[in-house]
């Protein structure tokens, strides 16, 4: 009884080397397809290496090494792929995570001096300044489509937290008024919306001139000139 079960239990040694080197083989594959070999070669198994040579000579095995340096080569990628899909879902939500220009870049030298909200028209870019002269933010803006607005120097003379467009087909918040057009009032607010809450254009669209006589924010930015631009704030419009 006891030699039958050891007899049971042993493998001849024919097959227990087989099964150690198809072990052995298996192993070597799992490892190469999950990534860890990837400049490792074994002849005959997943290798871009030349067999044997007929004299018998096996090819030199490349080091698995280097690893670490390959992912930090791989960082810069990945950072630059989540930028991007950071730039994209700020565009669907209208949320600015990362300022698309610079908080420290001047604003136009034409502009004059002291605190002051700047309109760039041909930039279609505005400037919050302070009274030291250090720009607190700048960021685009859609302008309008006609020349309606001429270069100057101008004042908040009223404000609105909420308002409707003079056709009373849209809506929009934080308008900020400096001047009178043809046919309404000319000032900052935010992007407007239609009656049915959809936005009249795309935050995408900012840095082109979309409106009709005002200039259209994004709404955080709206919300920062409000806090900005008290009654009497100049303005200042530049071509």
């Amino acid at each position: 009884m006891s030699r039958h079960r050891d007899d049971g239990m042993r493998l001849r040694p024919a097959r227990a080397v087989g099964f150690a080197v198809s072990l052995a083989l298996t192993l070597l594959a799992v490892v190469g397809a999950a990534g860890l070999l990837p400049t490792a070669s074994v002849a005959g198994v997943g290798s871009s290496q030349p067999p044997p040579s007929a004299s018998g000579a096996q090819p030199s095995l490349q080091p698995v090494a280097g690893l670490e340096e390959q992912l930090h080569a791989l960082a810069p990628a990945a950072e630059r792929t989540h930028r991007r899909a950071d730039q994209r879902v700020d565009k669907q939500s209208g949320q600015r995570s990362d300022k698309p220009t610079d908080h420290q870049a001047p604003p136009p030298a034409r502009s004059g001096s002291g605190r002051r909200v700047v309109f760039d028209m041909s930039a279609q870019q505005v400037w919050l300044v302070r009274d030291g002269g250090s720009v607190l933010d700048t960021y685009p803006v859609s302008g309008s489509t006609t020349d309606n607005l001429k270069p100057g120097r101008y004042a908040v003379y009223s404000r609105s937290e909420r308002a409707t467009s003079y056709d009373y087909a849209s809506t929009m918040r934080w308008m900020v008024r400096f001047t009178e057009g043809a046919r309404a009032a000319i000032g900052f607010h935010s992007i407007p919306r239609d009656l049915s809450g959809e936005p009249l254009q795309t935050v995408g669209q900012l840095g082109t001139p979309q409106s009709h006589g005002c200039i259209r924010q994004r709404p955080r930015d709206a919300k920062t000139l409000w806090d900005f631009a008290a009654l009497g704030t100049r303005v200042v419009v530049v071509r």
